[in-house]
């Protein structure tokens, strides 16, 4: 069973031609980007790129929710390096990932208890748990 949004704080509109041999735009025109398959030849990107790019923002700014709930300052420098894999079952295509966080200067088990938290609070976290294989790993 899904849980149901009581109010709505954004909603993203975009409009995308051609799949992944296209192009995709959002309706304010802040996202205008050329679409090519991976590992092929094309300029543009693709949704796996999209997806790990728009999972390590809003994990971060998870990590920054957890953090604070827990009294801890996230180091200026946090980053999240996501990878996304495209692969295959049978005839089907699958996604999996890997979050590689990098907290430096907190405590191993700090950093730790805030990737954690986030990964509960993060919405691209929530989308993935069950439909995924990911893996989260403090650097």
């Amino acid at each position: 069973m899904t849980t149901q949004i009581e109010k709505v704080l954004y909603t993203a509109k975009t409009h995308a031609t051609g799949g992944r041999d296209g192009a995709a735009r959002s309706s304010d025109r802040r996202l205008d980007v050329k679409l090519s398959p991976p590992g092929s030849a094309g300029q543009g990107t693709n949704p796996e790129q999209l997806f790990a790019a728009g999972w390590s923002a809003c994990f971060i700014g998870a990590m920054g929710r957890a953090a604070s709930l827990q009294k801890v300052k996230l180091p200026a420098d946090t980053a999240v390096d996501a990878e996304v894999d495209l692969g295959t079952v049978g005839d089907g295509f699958l996604l999996q990932a890997r979050l590689n966080v990098s907290l430096p200067g907190l405590d191993r088990d700090v950093a730790e208890a805030v990737v954690n938290a986030a990964h509960q609070i993060c919405p691209y976290s929530k989308m993935s748990r069950g439909n995924i294989n990911v893996e989260l790993n403090v650097l």
